[in-house]
């Protein structure tokens, strides 16, 4: 028996696969001395440059005449500055090579005439925002991607002088009293800055780009975000003035289309814009433009939107466009609508018609009247007749997702009807949404108004069918 269980378990040891022989581990990478010398050069380097700029920069404000600078000629200054800037440099007897020394008058210059370390990615067309994370991480969106920029500040004290020359130069401030603050640039950009201790890792500063060569409705068609069909059809809307809200979330181009739409209206109306940080462009002559203020260091002098919309009502306004409505001022914009300022125009935050008629109902209640939600519904479905959803899809591309009409209510329920939508059909391999426009087959019940307004659409434009596919190839 002895021998037989010895055999058997050779046997069941020859039958087996011999062990394959398990891969050493790597041993981790041997550090490269060359490389690390290298890289301590370069920090060493960039380091010295930093503190060469800092003290030029000392010493060029010590020269500078300020009243001089502010009577003449911009570009004269600039060239007079850049001259000093070199004649510093020299001064210092720096050991610097042609492009070392470029950059270093560039940098001076921006610190003295621009935003100092944004101004390169201020001059770059591609970016859509700007997102500062403290002094040593800068983000950029391009094409709807976020991506990291090698652009730093030299500390948090440089970046909230940063901070603080962007909104001085509005009439506002960004201190331990008042740690947020909304402004612009002066090409419009909006700008949003929140410092410590609000902020816990060092001063924080958003930009969205409008840039000095907006975005025309020809090219929301040509980007196909927006089918030529369409825009024929809100093209009408604006002209017979019907009221018309804009929602969408954080980035989807609500304000780019406000401001597409607000092109439509004739140039013999007046039209009265209020915004929290101004940043709509209209080409009418006619337009006033109305901007709300902060509280000033005592507390006191605040100025909101409700104040302005309230107030523009006396300014015999054919049409008001209010940049973002987001609390009480909006039960004010309702009645306004209602009240002979036809043709009017507004954005919300919201992901779809029926979520806005939630965020509106939610925004009215905040007025402090105490209103039966029917009655708000009632305002909000007299008032509105075209509700735009605007979206941004995986992958960065913005669509116009829906354009419905408010109908009217049926019971204690507001009733609305598509007629343009958009369906997304799937992720491209360069990860992108991806879809097509289609007509519902609903013809809006206003085609009468606008005939009256000399506007003849097509009731054939309606059937239902597809518009575009945006399929991207590239």
């Amino acid at each position: 028996m002895l021998f037989s269980r010895e055999r058997n378990n050779k046997i069941q040891q020859d039958a087996q696969p011999e062990a394959q022989e398990q891969p050493k581990p790597k041993a981790p990478a041997e550090p490269k001395p060359e490389e690390d010398r290298l890289n301590k050069v370069i920090s060493e380097r960039a380091l010295q440059l930093q503190e060469l700029k800092g003290r030029i920069h000392r010493k060029l404000v010590e020269r500078l005449d300020l009243t001089r600078m502010e009577a003449e000629d911009k570009d004269v200054i600039r060239e007079q500055v850049r001259e000093t800037v070199a004649e510093l440099a020299d001064e210092e007897q720096a050991i610097l090579n042609y492009n070392d020394r470029q950059r270093l008058i560039n940098e001076v210059i921006d610190e003295v005439f621009g935003l100092g370390p944004l101004e390169v990615l201020l001059k770059d067309p591609t970016i859509t925002d700007i997102l500062v994370n403290g002094p040593y991480q800068v983000y950029v969106e391009r094409k709807g991607k976020l991506e990291l920029t090698d652009v730093k500040f030299k500390d948090d004290e440089h970046l909230l002088h940063i901070i603080d020359k962007i909104v001085s130069a509005v009439g506002r401030r960004c201190d331990e009293v008042s740690p947020m603050v909304d402004a612009r640039l002066p090409d419009g950009s909006r700008v949003n800055a929140v410092i410590p201790p609000l902020a816990i890792d060092g001063a924080s500063m958003s930009i969205r780009r409008f840039g000095t060569d907006p975005i025309h409705i020809d090219d929301l068609i040509k980007f196909k975000s927006i089918t030529s069909e369409m825009v024929e059809f809100l093209d009408a809307c604006v002209k017979a003035r019907l009221n018309i809200l804009i929602v969408g979330g954080t980035g989807s181009g609500k304000t780019t289309l406000l401001n597409n739409l607000s092109s439509f209206i004739p140039p013999d109306e007046r039209i009265v814009t209020i915004e929290d940080a101004a940043e709509l462009i209209l080409q009418q002559p006619h337009v006033v433009r109305l901007e709300s203020r902060p509280p000033n260091i005592e507390g006191k002098g605040q100025v909101t939107i409700r104040d302005l919309l309230i107030n523009s009502l006396r300014m015999r306004p054919d049409r008001i466009v209010v940049g973002e409505c987001r609390g009480a001022e909006t039960l004010d914009m309702l009645q306004a609508m209602n009240t002979g300022h036809d043709g009017s125009l507004t954005t919300i935050h919201a992901n779809s018609p029926r979520d806005a008629i939630s965020r509106v109902e939610t925004m009215v209640s905040m007025a402090g009247f105490d209103l039966p939600m029917k009655a708000i519904r009632q305002q909000f479905a007299s008032a509105i007749n075209i509700i735009v959803q605007g979206a941004r899809l995986t992958g960065g591309p913005r669509r116009i997702l829906q354009i419905s009409e408010v109908t009217g209510m049926e019971g204690e329920t507001i009733t609305l009807q598509d007629i343009f939508i958009y369906k997304q059909e799937g992720i491209s391999p360069q990860s992108k949404a991806y879809g097509s426009f289609h007509t519902t087959g609903i013809r809006p019940t206003f085609l009468d108004r606008l005939k009256a307004y000399g506007l003849n659409i097509n009731p054939e434009m309606f059937e239902p069918r597809l518009l575009m596919r945006d399929y991207d190839e590239d």
